[in-house]
């Protein structure tokens, strides 16, 4: 992400029990009340995924809640949104899925020169000895780091 960008909502949830093979950039097909509400921060990503339907890539359990002034024409907040991509990449992301054990899930939510985009990444589900063994190595580092300041 470039300096023009400044982040909606992020999905921590994901970095943490899937492992990122790949990540690409998306659009999104937005309502006039949906972006109000995108623009408020009011956007929960926990629980997302994307999937491929007819050849093209929609976004799902994604809730934006509704905006509070739209008048008479709420929109659903967990309604299917569809995801904007170049051809190239939407083939291959549909290859990278072909593998077993490979899932789409949105990384992150933000503007991108006045547009609303969403990153998604390519990602394996990590086994609960995984997330242990990130957590060890975390804390490794954590003290090794603690131990090179100490003997400044």
């Amino acid at each position: 992400m470039s300096e023009t960008t400044s982040t909606i909502a992020q999905n921590r949830r994901a970095r943490h029990d899937y492992e990122i093979l790949q990540r690409f950039e998306a659009g999104i097909v937005l309502t006039g009340s949906e972006i109000k509400s995108v623009r408020d921060h009011k956007v929960q990503l926990q629980g997302a995924y994307a999937r491929i339907k007819d050849g093209e890539l929609w976004l799902q359990d994604v809730n934006i809640a509704p905006y509070l002034n739209a008048g008479y024409s709420q929109h659903n907040p967990t309604r299917d949104r569809k995801l904007l991509l170049h051809r190239k990449e939407l083939r291959r992301i549909v290859e990278l899925l072909g593998e077993r054990g490979l899932t789409l899930i949105p990384l992150s939510m933000y503007f991108k020169r006045g547009r609303a985009k969403v990153e998604l990444g390519v990602g394996r589900g990590l086994k609960r000895y995984d997330k242990r063994e990130k957590i060890k190595e975390r804390d490794i580092q954590r003290d090794i780091q603690h131990a090179v300041r100490r003997g400044r």
